[in-house]
C-alpha cells in the first residue's frame, strides 16, 4: 500500500469529493442490504470529525443510456442518513451549475449525495468533460470504492486528472493492504481456494497464483472442466469445452499444486428438490450433474487448509444458492473461520455472500467488497482507480 490515505492529508475546512461504492441491492424503493454503505462509514465519519464537508458520488445498477428513476440514489440517501444519524442532502444530478452551487454552499460537517453517476454515458467512457465537472465539486478527492477501482471511469480515474490531492479511503486502503500482502509477502503455507462456475474467469488468477501458493483447491463448476481434462465423464454438468486444453496444460505442469475434489454431490436436475446422491469423481451417472463437493472432498480440503497461514478464497464450492447443495461451501467457510492464526481473505462476490449467510463473517480476517476488482488484483493487474491516487 504505497498510496496516500485520508490520514496523510489535512481535510479541515475542505470540501472532500468521495467516490464510494453504494451499488446496493434494492427492492420496492428500499435498500435490502446496506453492507456496502456501512463499509464506507469509517471514511465518512473520519472526514466529518476532522472538519470536512463531504460530497459523495456512486453508481447504482446499470441504467441504460440516461436517467432512470429505478436507479435514483434517493433510497440510498435515506439509509445513509439513518446510519450516520444526521441528514444527508440528495441532489437530483451529479454535475452541472446547480450541483456546483449546492456543494459550494456546504458547511463543514455536512454531507451531500450526488445522483447516480451512470445517468451519464460519459461516466463509463471516462469522458474528459464529465471528469472535469466532477473535479470542480471538490478540493480533495478520496476513492473508497474498491468494487469500482478496476474501472477507468470518470468518477474513479478521470476526476483525478484535475483534482489533486487524490488519496485512498480506509476501505480501499484495507483492501490493498490485505490483498497486496497476500500477493507480495504471504505467510506460508499459502493456500488458494478457487470455485465458481467458470474456469475461464479464473485462469489468469490461477496462473498468477501458482508461483506464489503451496496449493490451489479447486471446487465449484470450474472443477468439472478439469475432470473432463482428466478423462472423466461428468454427465450433463457445466463444462467449458474451450477451456479443456488449458486445464490439461495446467494439470500437466502443476499437478502437485492443483488439488481437485475426490467425490461430489450429483443431482438428477438443476432444482433444489431434485433427487441427489454422493458419488466418487468418475462415477457421475449419465444425465446427472455435479452440484457440490462431497464429504470426502470436504475432509481432503480441510486437511490441506489445517496448517495454512494465508488463505485466499474466491468462488463457491457448489450451487450454494440452493440449500441442499450449499454444504460444501459452508463447510469450507467453517474451516476458514476456525483457522485462528491464519490470515483469511474472501475475494468478494458469491463467496463473500456465502460467508455472510453462514454467519461466520466476523471470524474472517478480510472480506473484499469487490469481486471483479479483487480478481483482477489477484491476476496481478494494475487497477486504474488505485494507480490514479497519490503515492506516499
Amino acid at each position: 500500500m504505497n498510496k496516500k490515505s485520508v490520514k496523510d492529508i489535512d481535510v479541515k475546512g475542505k470540501r472532500v469529493l468521495v467516490r464510494v461504492d453504494f451499488n446496493v441491492p434494492m427492492k420496492g424503493g428500499q435498500v435490502t442490504d446496506d453492507r456496502r454503505i456501512r463499509a464506507a462509514l469509517p471514511t465518512i465519519n473520519y472526514l466529518l470529525e476532522n472538519g470536512a464537508s463531504v460530497v459523495l458520488m456512486s453508481h447504482l445498477g446499470r441504467p441504460k443510456g440516461g436517467p432512470d428513476p429505478k436507479y435514483a440514489m434517493d433510497p440510498v440517501a435515506v439509509k445513509l442518513s439513518e446510519l450516520l444519524g444526521k441528514p444527508v442532502k440528495k441532489l437530483d444530478d451529479c454535475i452541472g451549475p446547480v450541483v456546483e452551487a449546492a456543494v459550494k454552499a456546504m458547511k463543514p460537517g455536512e454531507v451531500t449525495l450526488l445522483e447516480n453517476t451512470r445517468f451519464y454515458k460519459e461516466e463509463e467512457k471516462n469522458g474528459a468533460e464529465m471528469s472535469a465537472q466532477l473535479a470542480a465539486l471538490g478540493e480533495v478527492y478520496v476513492n473508497d470504492a474498491f468494487g469500482s477501482a478496476h474501472r477507468a471511469h470518470a468518477s474513479t480515474e478521470g476526476v483525478t486528472k484535475t483534482l489533486r490531492l487524490a488519496v485512498a479511503g480506509f476501505l480501499l486502503e484495507k483492501e490493498l493492504i490485505y490483498l497486496g500482502k497476500a500477493l507480495a509477502n504471504p505467510q506460508s503455507p499459502f493456500v488458494a481456494i478457487m470455485g465458481g462456475a467458470k474456469i475461464s474467469d479464473k485462469i489468469a488468477v490461477i496462473e498468477n497464483l501458482l508461483s506464489k501458493v503451496d496449493a490451489i483447491l479447486i471446487g465449484g463448476g470450474m472443477a468439472n472442466t478439469f475432470f473432463v481434462a482428466q478423462g472423466y465423464n461428468v454427465g450433463k454438468s457445466l463444462v467449458e469445452a474451450e477451456a479443456i486444453e488449458t486445464a490439461k496444460k495446467l494439470l500437466a505442469e502443476h499437478a502437485e499444486k492443483l488439488i481437485l475434489p475426490v467425490d461430489c454431490v450429483v443431482a438428477s436436475e438443476f432444482k433444489a428438490d431434485a433427487e441427489s446422491k454422493i458419488v466418487p469423481i468418475g462415477e457421475v451417472p449419465e444425465g446427472w450433474m455435479i452440484v457440490d463437493i462431497g464429504p470426502a472432498t470436504i475432509a481432503h480440503f480441510s486437511n490441506r487448509l489445517a496448517s495454512a497461514k494465508t488463505v485466499v478464497w474466491n468462488g463457491p464450492m457448489g450451487v450454494f444458492e440452493m440449500k441442499p447443495f450449499a454444504k460444501g461451501t459452508f463447510a469450507i467457510a467453517q474451516v476458514l473461520a476456525n483457522l485462528s492464526d491464519a490470515t483469511t481473505i474472501i475475494g468478494g462476490g458469491d463467496s463473500a455472500a456465502a460467508v455472510e449467510e453462514s454467519g461466520l463473517a466476523d471470524k474472517i480476517s478480510h472480506i473484499s467488497t469487490g469481486g471483479g476488482a479483487s480478481l483482477e488484483f489477484l491476476e496481478g493487474k494494475i487497477l486504474p482507480g488505485v494507480a490514479a491516487l497519490d503515492d506516499k
